[in-house]
């Protein structure tokens, strides 16, 4: 499984942990940057992400800033991306059980890497339910824009 990693300077010493982590556990990682500490633009890494996720070059992806709010913000206004902010184990599951979330995304200065490390895992070994659930994701891409068919 490959996995695209991004943060901004907010989560780049989480991101580089990350890395190591999901490594270790024989993940292929595909860093996206950022490559420093120094001030960024967290839109710019969602995209790098985003990209890797839509274009099939990626199976899931992590993205990392201060808090995740507003990285997450920028990775969920791409069709086909359901980023969700693991902010517990029981958010962890459900992304992946009912959201079919393709992207976790944590606060660097909210959590501990323990904590980003044990909600990863969670969310990487759940599978999405379907049922349900997809009727309702489907309806996310259609008020979207994505579909020109109203509902």
């Amino acid at each position: 499984m490959k996995v695209a990693i991004g943060a901004d300077h907010g989560g780049f010493d989480a991101k580089e942990k990350l890395i190591t982590y999901l490594k270790n556990k024989g993940y292929a990682v595909a860093d996206m940057g950022t490559n420093s500490s120094e001030s960024v633009d967290y839109p710019d890494f969602a995209e790098k992400v985003c990209q890797e996720i839509l274009q099939q070059k990626a199976d899931f992806g992590i993205l990392i800033c201060g808090t995740g709010i507003g990285i997450s913000i920028a990775a969920n206004r791409h069709v086909g991306i359901r980023a969700a902010l693991l902010y517990n184990d029981e958010t962890a599951a459900l992304a992946r059980q009912h959201n079919n979330a393709n992207i976790a995304v944590f606060g660097g200065r909210m959590m501990s890497v323990d904590d980003m490390e044990k909600r990863l895992d969670i969310f990487l070994n759940t599978g999405f339910e379907g049922g349900r659930h997809l009727r309702r994701i489907e309806k996310i891409d259609v008020y979207g824009g994505c579909s020109n068919v109203g509902l």
